[in-house]
Formats: C-alpha cells, structure tokens, sequence
C-alpha cells in the first residue's frame, strides 16, 4: 500500500496581497468568509498553500496528483488548524477522494509530518507500506516523479528526487564574505514528493523524538542526520516550490503554456 502525507501547515512563509496580486482577487470570488483573508491587523494574509491559480488553489492542484495517480492508496493533509474547516470544504468542492484524516500542523515541517506520520500509524498501516512525504506547494510535479518515489522506496527504503546543481556553490557564515566552495558536480538540489518505507520513517521519527530534534529541513536530512544514507533519483528542473513571488510567476505562466497548449490541441 502507498500512502501521502502532505504537509500544508505550519509557521513557513507566507504571501502578502502585495506579491500575490490578482490570485486575491480569485480567492475573495470564490466564496471564503472574509474573516478567513483579513486577519485583525487589517493586513491580507493568505498562507500560500491556498493561494488561487487559475481558479484553482496550489494545494488543490499538489493534491490532484496524488489523487489521480492509481499506485496511491490514501493521504493524509497536515494543515494550519485555523485553515482546517476551509480545507474541508476544498477537498469536498475537487472532489479529492483519497484523504483519509486531516491533522493539525506544527510548528515545524517536521512537526507537521510528524503529525501526518502519527495519524497514519494509528490506523494501522504497515511497516512494508510506501510513505510519499510532500509539501503541500509541489503544483507541478508529475506522474513519472510519484512512479520512481514509491518504485525507489520499495527497493531501497528510501527515495529522494534530486536535480543537479547547476550553479557554482559557496559557503558563508555571515552572508557577506566566503573563503569557501563546492565542487558543483557534486551538489545536488533535493525535491519532493520523498518515498519512505513506513517502518525507517517511523525510526526516524522515533529517534528525532528521543534527541528533542524537531528542526530537520527535510525528511532526508533527518535520515541523514541519524547516520543512514538515502538513495536518490533524478527530479524534474519544473518541479517548483512555490516559496517566493517569482516562484509563483512561474507557476502563472506554466499555467498558461499548458492553457495554450491544449487550446492548439482543439483547434487541431
């Protein structure tokens, strides 16, 4: 059995109406309770998650991948609490059938996985079960990148989706100066979705716990960070996260391409 968990909640960045622009305008049109976008500061405050593109929200279409590929058996959301009820009724307005519970988010990515992990395990799922582990603003991701995540998994144990570096890498302390560098055919950008088999995520996990380690960036860098090796296989250079407002006038203009692309497909 595989199993997602995405997390989509916790302190992470969010957009401002100023960096988002008109994807509040969708948000507002699509019938959330103004309460929900105006927090008391009278600042608009839209985690990204839930930012709309193309009148849908990046999550919704993270979630779509997940939903519509056949080797994915359930999914478990990690959310803000406070976004929880609108997240329901997102779920119920797309049609995302495979979600078996949302939880809570934590403080932390990891917290938020953690809470992901914990529902599932409770519901019995198997040590030999696949767990895909994905951020909840990986829109773009594909069919192929679940397949090699879970075939990887289930061979190894682990499975990180990785792109070259094809940039030169240097390292600062302070962000100002380097006296330090790396060699770039070495370096590798990590992306997600991350496959687990459940019983060395759960180890992990149970370890982190025992050491009051709840910081790790990534689930890899947790694995990696108790001493095991994780094996990797070749990402996707448009498997963006949406983290900055360049990120999501990638996503805007990807969107349209693709728009453009099945117009053409009809005329033909």
């Amino acid at each position: 059995m595989v199993y997602a968990v995405i997390f989509a909640g916790g302190v992470g960045r969010r957009m401002t109406e100023g960096s988002a622009g008109s994807e509040f305008a969708e948000m507002r049109g699509s019938g959330q309770p103004a309460s929900e976008q105006i927090p008391a500061d009278g600042g608009t405050d839209i985690p990204k998650q839930f930012l709309m593109v193309g009148g849908k929200p990046i999550i919704i279409r993270t979630l779509m991948h997940f939903e519509e590929h056949p080797a994915v058996d359930g999914i478990v959301i990690a959310c803000l609490p406070d976004w929880i009820p609108r997240l329901s009724e997102m779920l119920r307005e797309y049609h995302i059938r495979k979600v078996t519970a949302v939880v809570p988010g934590g403080e932390t990515g990891y917290l938020s996985i953690h809470n992901g992990l914990m529902a599932l395990a409770e519901s019995g799922v198997s040590g030999a079960d696949i767990i895909l582990i994905c951020d909840g603003v990986r829109p773009i991701l594909t069919e192929r990148l679940i397949t090699e995540a879970i075939d990887c998994a289930g061979n190894y144990g682990s499975a990180v989706p990785v792109m070259p570096s094809i940039d030169s890498l240097l390292f600062s302390e302070n962000g100002e100066t380097s006296g330090a560098s790396y060699e770039r055919n070495k370096m590798f950008i990590t992306q997600a979705p991350q496959g687990y088999r459940m019983e060395k995520i759960l180890w992990a996990h149970d370890e982190a716990e025992k050491r009051n380690w709840h910081d790790a960036v990534s689930s890899s860098e947790l694995l990696i960070g108790l001493g095991e090796e994780v094996h990797l296989f070749r990402g996707e250079r448009a498997n963006i996260k949406i983290t900055t407002k360049e990120d999501l006038e990638i996503l805007r203009a990807n969107d349209c391409y693709r728009n453009f692309l099945k117009m053409n497909e009809k005329q033909a």
